[in-house]
């Protein structure tokens, strides 16, 4: 443990840092979109108008934060589901795989944090409301085979993408798509979590703990399957690195094979 910590501290703040500004992302464009007294609210009169501009804004801030300096660093997780389903695959030691959970908690609460204290009424009002993943109408069923689902496709894209040779460099503008039309189109059945961290992030400041597990549960549960079709189909070996860019020169600490890789 202390030997991990004292030789990949860096990427473990960089994970902390990455999901920290994607909520704070989250809940600047939630308060933009969503706030009442907001000229873009009052503007945008069209729910599916207003959740694919959001959807627009993440998409883009996860893309921006797996191409920066840092993400390219530390592979740019930013999700314990991502985090976990990797170290099963047998690409990040245990003890990095632990840390990277826990600061990514830890981001995601400081990125909450940070955003309600400087913005205030404008993140803490109940149509905003700290950008909390509750279950829609549909219910709780409903919610959480809708995160598992999404889960399921987004690593199995990754996945994909990331081990192939061509289209490896493209693994963020493909995640950031996926995300707008999840967003666009999903939020209304569990609010669009996929990732305990996120869900985690927006609860405990607001004290909205509405089925909870499944943004737990759901996420690992998919992403794990989606792990295990791609192992069945092409097998362990094919799966080069953890990280969602490796098109870079920045440090590896994961148990890389992309020294040999071959792409497909």
């Amino acid at each position: 443990m202390i030997n991990a910590l004292r030789k990949h501290w860096p990427e473990y703040l960089m994970e902390a840092w990455g999901l920290g500004m994607f909520m704070v992302s989250a809940c600047l464009f939630a308060a933009l979109l969503e706030y009442p007294g907001s000229p873009v609210r009052q503007m945008i009169e069209s729910s599916i108008v207003r959740r694919a501009f959001m959807g627009l804004a993440m998409g883009l801030t996860a893309v921006g934060i797996i191409y920066s300096p840092w993400g390219q660093q530390s592979g740019a997780h930013i999700n314990p589901a991502f985090t976990f389903t990797f170290y099963r695959l047998g690409k990040i030691a245990s003890w990095d795989a632990f840390f990277y959970i826990v600061f990514q908690f830890l981001g995601a609460v400081l990125g909450v944090a940070v955003s309600a204290f400087f913005l205030s009424k404008y993140v803490t009002d109940p149509a905003v409301n700290y950008v909390v993943t509750i279950p829609g109408a549909a219910g709780t069923i409903i919610a959480f085979i809708s995160e598992m689902l999404m889960s399921f496709g987004l690593m199995l894209m990754v996945l994909i993408v990331t081990n192939h040779k061509k289209l490896s460099a493209y693994t963020g503008y493909f995640a950031g798509i996926f995300l707008l039309f999840y967003i666009t189109f999903e939020a209304p059945l569990s609010g669009m979590s996929i990732n305990p961290a996120r869900t985690f992030g927006s609860a405990l400041p607001s004290g909205v703990w509405d089925a909870w597990w499944l943004y737990m549960i759901a996420p690992l549960i998919g992403m794990m399957l989606a792990a295990e079709l791609y192992v069945r189909r092409v097998g362990l070996k094919n799966i080069f690195c953890a990280k969602l860019n490796h098109d870079n020169h920045k440090r590896c600490i994961f148990f890389c094979g992309c020294g040999n890789y071959r792409g497909r």
